[in-house]
């Protein structure tokens, strides 16, 4: 049998036998009801699928114009990037926002989202972990205000997700490194610190069969953040043992391919298309600092100014329209080849 559709809080009220004045105090705060009475609810709204319009309740009460900015590290060139953007979205449109960084602990992200609450934001703009991420953590502020994620997908989280069309633009260098030289190896690490490495290890096997090569998949040891030493040490080490059946490397990102281009370099093995060259490498993302290696690095760029206006007026419509959309919405970006002297 379908579940009874709740319309309003009154028919919540009603069959979940809580009163609606302890509901008001749960949805205004949850931490303002014992937590046996708590425990009732979150149940009772499980059970019944009931989700009240929280906008629409903010409206009753004074409300902040500041904006929740949580990005996983903000040491990454590119995370700072991607944060400075949505900074100066929120700052032209009048907002107020509140830049926190996670510093690479997923734990932190939750802490983040706990202190962003008692703030009182408008809205909350979330680069995620992904996996690693506290999911309960994030349900709960976006209970409270308007949640949208960006650069990495949780699913069925938020009002809406923006991001990168992983598997177009993984598609799009893969494409292009088979038609101008010998098919790539993928180099990722063993267990990586953001889902959009998933994505594209499926991404790069799929391209591959459609063009008729075997995928070469290669993993490194470690995990965390430390990409640059990772890509030097691990990528070294494979690059040492000549364990890649091609010339032609594809890292899963552009920091891993900045350490192999190092690891190259000190195993004398001169990387690039031209003459002499006995090693291709290519990364994914157009890291702020890919076009100054050297050689500079072949890559995908990612819309990083796209996706920042996007997500931050995607929350800002839902915030001053009070309305939450009638189902999720996900916005991809295609990714655009930058070809240079690497591959």
């Amino acid at each position: 049998m379908p579940k009874q559709k709740i319309r309003n809080m009154e028919e919540f009220a009603a069959v979940s036998g809580i009163s609606r004045p302890t509901l008001s105090k749960y949805f205004n705060n949850p931490d303002s009801v014992r937590k046996s009475t708590r425990e009732r609810i979150e149940i009772a709204l499980d059970e019944h699928d009931y989700r009240p319009n929280v906008y629409a309740m903010n409206q009753n009460r004074q409300t902040t114009r500041n904006i929740g900015i949580i990005l996983p590290y903000l040491a990454d060139p590119f995370f700072n990037e991607i944060g400075r953007a949505v900074e100066v979205t929120c700052i032209e449109a009048g907002y107020s926002p509140i830049l926190l960084s996670s510093h690479g602990k997923p734990e932190l992200e939750a802490e983040n989202l706990d202190s962003l609450r008692s703030l009182k934001p408008a809205g909350v703009l979330l680069a995620p972990f992904g996996r690693g991420s506290d999911r309960k953590a994030i349900e709960k502020i976006g209970r409270d205000v308007p949640l949208v994620l960006f650069d990495a997908n949780i699913s069925d989280t938020g009002e809406a997700f923006i991001g990168t069309d992983n598997f177009q633009s993984v598609g799009l260098i893969v494409e292009y490194l088979c038609r101008s030289g010998e098919p790539p190896c993928f180099f990722e690490m063993e267990t990586p610190s953001n889902p959009n490495a998933f994505k594209r290890r499926q991404a790069y096997q799929e391209s591959m069969a459609q063009h008729g090569y075997t995928a070469h998949i290669f993993q490194a040891q470690g995990e965390g953040w430390d990409f640059e030493e990772i890509g030097l040490t691990e990528g070294g080490a494979m690059l040492r043992k000549s364990i890649f059946p091609t010339n032609t490397i594809l890292c899963s990102n552009d920091r891993l391919a900045i350490g192999m281009l190092a690891a190259a370099y000190n195993l004398g093995l001169k990387v690039g298309h031209g003459k002499g060259c006995s090693l291709r490498i290519a990364g994914h993302d157009d890291h702020p600092f890919s076009r100054f290696t050297c050689p500079s690095l072949t890559t995908v760029a990612q819309d990083y100014a796209a996706i920042a206006e996007r997500a931050a007026s995607t929350l800002f419509r839902i915030i001053e329209t009070s309305e939450a959309p009638a189902t999720r919405l996900e916005t991809l970006f295609e990714g655009k080849l930058v070809m240079r002297d690497s591959a």
